[in-house]
């Protein structure tokens, strides 16, 4: 199973977005994916059911900054590689699907669907953009951070 198919089996099992992603390049990150889906969880829905940057997107930056990211606050060359980099990840996502906020992606008014998590539905799954956006941010991901 590639790292898509697991995005996606892992979103449609009940994680969020940014969870899906993150979680199946748990292996590669050395967690479980309990633990990664944990660490992700905040990031679901464009941060909490905010609709801002989608989850997907926010699981793809988690893993650039775990594999790639710096840890010298004095190192400015690694800062400027990881945002080039992220950049990079974020443009062809957006390039694939319009935009890398969720309320863009799902068609919504800021402000707009703050309430309660949807219950998952197959009509969910097929009115949604959701799955679609795991598998393209698994794959950026794939890319660029595992194909070096």
């Amino acid at each position: 199973m590639n790292r898509a198919d697991k995005a996606e089996e892992l979103f449609r099992s009940g994680y969020n977005c940014a969870q899906s992603v993150f979680a199946a390049f748990a292996d590669v990150v050395g967690m479980t994916e309990l633990e990664a889906a944990k660490i992700a969880s905040p990031f679901g829905a464009g941060f909490g059911k905010l609709r801002e940057v989608c989850g997907a997107v926010s699981g793809m930056t988690l893993l650039a900054g775990y594999l790639g990211g710096y840890d010298d606050p004095a190192d400015a060359e690694g800062k400027k590689a990881l945002y080039r980099l992220e950049q990079k990840m974020c443009g062809e996502f957006e390039d694939r699907h319009g935009s890398i906020i969720c309320r863009e992606l799902l068609g919504l008014a800021k402000g707009e669907d703050i309430g309660e998590p949807a219950v998952r539905t197959e009509e969910y799954y097929r009115s949604r953009p959701c799955v679609g956006a795991c598998r393209t941010a698994a794959e950026i991901a794939e890319k660029y951070l595992l194909e070096k």
